[in-house]
């Protein structure tokens, strides 16, 4: 069968990712409804977790590398006192605190640990997690039986803000051995004292929560693990302008347009909008370089194109988009991305992404 080929309209698209399903599997879901192969998607979650994730369909693949970076929003829930393999609900319970060290824990101590998980801090990310060790995927070595260190990576902590903290007491069970292939061999039922800590962690790129609840659990002696994940936003992108996946499969089955924020306007609201002049386009779509524009220091938000643009979060960087401009044609055609650079002693704007290759553009097209 030959293989399909990228047609159709391009753009971005929020889906409000539901539980138990992988990032993947909504990609692949939007490939039916898209009807094109190629959709990619902004920043992975958990199949445990809900919320925000940003598809491009298209040619707008090409500009995720840049929406990955932005600054990311969760809502959870972090149970103290119990820990698990994975550092959430989803693997086996491998240490219970005593009732005693959980029942002595007081809010003014965990607001005090929460502060030193604040701003810029290294964290150690979770040992189940798709990071490579010598070629294979962490989470297949810790599945066979390994016992995997990973280095700790700078993150940025913006805001953790606990809302409450709710004493449980539940039963659960707990691994006591396992076999090689870390599969459960014997288990105990337990009754355990816990604390959920509801909160909400605005943090950079590459931040691992099930990561911090196990940090924030162990700095209190007691450990921790993740019970619930939402992610509220992406930089300025809102759960509120998310479509629910069977809103978008309802719609394709009724035949109706993918209900897309189209590229030019996606490339807009993510970087300074420059436009060229027909030789300008002309010279970038065909890799040369141009003259420099002003310098590019922001961008406004991405939305979707039925909703509002959701309000500022405010105290996060735009590391990606700062001095990038979206560059566009005298017809509207996004024609490249382009950066202010040095090229033999001289100030240019150089392409660093060219999206319309080898045209021809006119100046005042009919």
């Amino acid at each position: 069968m030959a293989k399909k080929s990228a047609t159709g309209p391009s753009g971005l698209i929020v889906v409000d990712k539901p539980a138990g399903m992988t990032s993947h599997d909504v990609v692949s879901k939007m490939r039916w409804i898209a009807g094109t192969r190629k959709v990619g998607h902004a920043g992975t979650l958990d199949p445990m977790a809900t919320g925000v994730l940003i598809l491009g369909v298209n040619k707008a693949t090409k500009l995720l590398t840049w929406v990955v970076g932005e600054t990311k929003t969760y809502t959870t829930v972090m149970r103290l006192g119990l820990s698990t393999v994975t550092d959430d609900a989803e693997g086996d319970i491998t240490e219970v605190a005593s009732a005693a060290a959980v029942d002595a824990i007081t809010e003014d101590m965990i607001a005090e640990q929460v502060a030193k998980l604040t701003g810029a801090i290294e964290q150690v990310p979770s040992s189940v997690s798709a990071i490579k060790v010598n070629g294979v995927r962490s989470y297949a070595r810790v599945r066979s039986g390994e016992d995997v260190q990973l280095d700790a990576r700078p993150i940025t902590v913006h805001g953790f803000e606990v809302h409450s903290v709710n004493p449980q007491t539940v039963q659960v069970e707990r691994v006591l051995q396992t076999d090689e292939d870390g599969v459960a061999t014997s288990t105990e039922m337990v009754t355990a004292n816990v604390l959920d800590v509801a909160a909400t962690v605005t943090c950079s790129a590459g931040t691992y929560i099930r990561a911090l609840a196990r940090d924030l659990g162990a700095a209190l002696g007691v450990g921790a693990h993740l019970t619930q994940l939402r992610r509220t936003a992406i930089g300025e992108i809102s759960v509120e302008d998310a479509y629910s996946l069977d809103a978008l499969i309802a719609g394709r089955e009724a035949e109706q347009a993918v209900p897309l924020l189209p590229i030019e306007e996606a490339a807009r609201r993510l970087f300074t909008e420059r436009l060229l002049t027909a030789t300008e386009a002309t010279d970038l779509s065909n890799g040369r370089r141009i003259s420099p524009g002003p310098a590019s220091t922001e961008h406004t938000p991405v939305s979707s194109p039925n909703h509002q643009q959701a309000g500022s979060k405010g105290g996060h960087d735009k590391p990606t988009t700062a001095g990038i401009s979206a560059a566009f044609a005298p017809d509207g055609t996004l024609v490249a991305l382009i950066e202010n650079t040095r090229w033999k002693r001289e100030d240019v704007a150089s392409p660093i992404l060219v999206f319309e290759s080898g045209k021809t553009f006119e100046e005042n097209p009919a």
